[in-house]
């Protein structure tokens, strides 16, 4: 009933882009922070962060790898420590702001597929890169669905690699009793889309927010199903 393998006994949830509409907070954030940075490198004729840098480069990794990945897509690579974490405290400054003046709501399809979830016994961990994993869940009520959570905080106390790897994921199955077979991944961003396909997992369904080649990249990256709502997967 829940579009799940019998198999399938913990699903272990993405947060930003998935259960809240937070993903585009994040991407007005980053957009805001790297094009400050590349305005005051380049001057005027700056090339702007776009919303394709953020799904090739940002998007699902931690905030740390996320500069790398599109700085060194720029072939930027004479940045020194301090601007690179200037980069990511001004992007974070950013995005808890906004969090702050409201700017987080749950997709309401995916709290029916949360409340079917739980009220079948499926049980529930959210496992996302973000360190503001807490904050996000308590400002959209849905803390009370989670029985574990995997956040940017946990994975840089316990020097996890970040995704596309799958280290973060086989820490929830880990925390939750089960072996990944047992276990679904659900992901909006490409990189956790091959974190839970490298990890083996039971089922990988991506949710695809974005349109355009975004499915059939995520078919490529290892997904077993693409939705653009979790409620697809409900019965009708």
């Amino acid at each position: 009933m829940l579009g799940l393998p019998d198999t399938v006994t913990v699903a272990l949830f993405d947060l930003d882009g998935v259960l809240t509409s937070t993903a585009v907070l994040h991407q007005q954030a980053w957009k805001a922070a790297f094009d400050a940075f590349l305005r005051q490198r380049d001057g005027a004729d700056f090339v702007p962060f776009t919303e394709q840098d953020y799904l090739d480069y940002v998007d699902g990794r931690p905030r740390d790898d996320g500069i790398a990945a599109f700085l060194a897509a720029r072939g930027i690579t004479d940045v020194d420590p301090a601007t690179a974490a200037a980069i990511g405290s001004g992007k974070n400054e950013l995005f808890l702001k906004n969090l702050e003046s409201g700017g987080v709501m749950p997709y309401p399809g995916s709290v029916r597929y949360l409340q079917a979830a739980r009220d079948a016994g499926l049980r529930i961990a959210v496992v996302t890169s973000s360190k503001n994993g807490k904050a996000v869940l308590d400002a959209a009520d849905l803390s009370k669905f989670v029985e574990v959570r995997v956040d940017g905080l946990v994975t840089s106390e316990r020097g996890l690699r970040g995704k596309p790897a799958p280290d973060s994921y086989l820490l929830g199955a880990e925390l939750m009793g089960v072996p990944p077979s047992a276990a679904a991944v659900f992901e909006d961003a490409i990189s956790g889309v091959q974190s839970g396909a490298a990890g083996h997992f039971g089922y990988v369904v991506g949710i695809d927010r974005v349109g355009g080649t975004q499915a059939a990249s995520m078919t490529a990256a290892g997904a077993s199903i693409v939705v653009n709502d979790l409620e697809e997967l409900l019965p009708v």
